[in-house]
C-alpha cells in the first residue's frame, strides 16, 4: 500500500496517468546517501508525540521524525557496508544579523532555535568521511558544493532522506531531478509535520520527479545489483580493470 492510499482520489490517480505521469526511473550504477536535516531541532531530543515534541523544538515533526530515523539506520547501514557516499545537506545556525532574508518573515521561528538543535540525530550522525553541506535554502543544490561532491564521487542516483518531504526533500528532490541525477525516496524514510501533505508530496514526487518505494525493498533492489556486478567481475568473460574501475 502505497504512502498516498487513501488521500489521492481515483480521479486524481486517472488524471496523472492520462497525462503520462508515473514512469519509472530506476537505478543507476553508482548510488549515493542523502540525509538532509535530521537535526534535533526536526526530531527532538526525545521520542515524542507531535504536541509534546514541539514544546521542546516548534520545528519538531515528533514521533514521525524518530520513525523515519529508524528506517534510515538500515539504508545507511547497507550504504557504508558497501562503501557507497553518504552525503549531509544541513541547515547551519541562523546568523540572525545576516540570515534572514525571506525565511525570517515567513518562518520567524526557525531563527531563533537553540543551538543543541543543529546537531545531528546520534543514530545517523556523520563519521570520517561522510559530506557534510550547511545550506541556508530548501535545496540541498542551492548555494552548496553538492554538485561538485557528486560528479568527483561518480554518482548517478541519488537516495533521498530527511525532512521535511513537503520542504526540503521535495526542493532537493526536484533539483537532483534536473540535473539529470536519478532520484529515489524511500517513503518511510522522509518525514514531515503534516501527514497529508507527506502523503500528496510522495505521491506527487512519484509521478514526476523520483521512484518512491519503501526502505526494505530498495536495499534488496541495491543488493541485487551489487551482488550481479560481483558476479560479472568474477565470471569467465570478466571485465578488464579499467573497465570495472569505471562501472564502480
Amino acid at each position: 500500500m502505497a504512502a498516498w492510499t487513501g488521500v489521492i482520489t481515483d480521479e486524481e490517480e486517472r488524471r496523472y496517468a492520462e497525462a503520462g505521469f508515473g514512469g519509472e526511473g530506476g537505478l543507476g550504477e553508482r548510488s549515493a546517501l542523502l540525509i538532509i536535516d535530521v537535526q534535533y531541532r526536526t526530531v527532538g531530543t526525545r521520542r515524542l508525540p507531535y504536541r509534546a515534541a514541539i514544546e521542546e523544538f516548534a520545528t519538531s515533526c515528533g514521533e514521525a521524525g524518530w520513525d523515519a530515523v529508524d528506517r534510515i539506520v538500515p539504508l545507511l547501514r547497507h550504504f557504508r557496508a558497501q562503501g557507497l557516499p553518504v552525503l549531509y545537506p544541513y541547515v547551519a545556525p541562523k546568523d540572525t544579523a545576516t540570515d534572514g532574508g525571506r525565511l525570517a518573515g515567513k518562518v520567524p521561528s526557525i531563527m531563533g532555535i537553540d543551538a543543541h538543535g543543529y546537531d545531528f540525530v546520534e543514530e545517523v550522525a556523520p563519521v570520517a568521511g561522510d559530506v557534510t553541506l550547511p545550506k541556508k535554502h530548501p535545496s540541498a543544490f542551492f548555494g552548496t558544493p553538492l554538485v561538485s561532491h557528486l560528479v568527483d564521487l561518480r554518482v548517478d542516483t541519488l537516495v533521498v532522506t530527511g525532512c521535511t518531504t513537503s520542504g526540503c526533500v521535495r526542493a532537493s528532490v526536484s533539483d537532483a531531478f534536473a540535473y539529470n541525477f536519478k532520484v529515489v525516496v524511500p517513503e518511510d524514510c522522509v518525514y514531515d509535520r503534516a501527514p497529508t501533505s507527506h502523503a500528496v508530496n510522495l505521491w506527487d514526487m512519484n509521478a514526476k520527479y523520483a521512484d518512491v518505494m519503501p526502505s526494505d525493498a530498495l536495499i534488496a533492489q541495491l543488493e541485487r545489483m551489487r551482488e550481479a556486478v560481483a558476479l560479472l567481475d568474477e565470471g569467465p568473460l570478466r571485465a578488464s580493470p579499467s573497465s570495472r574501475r569505471a562501472r564502480r
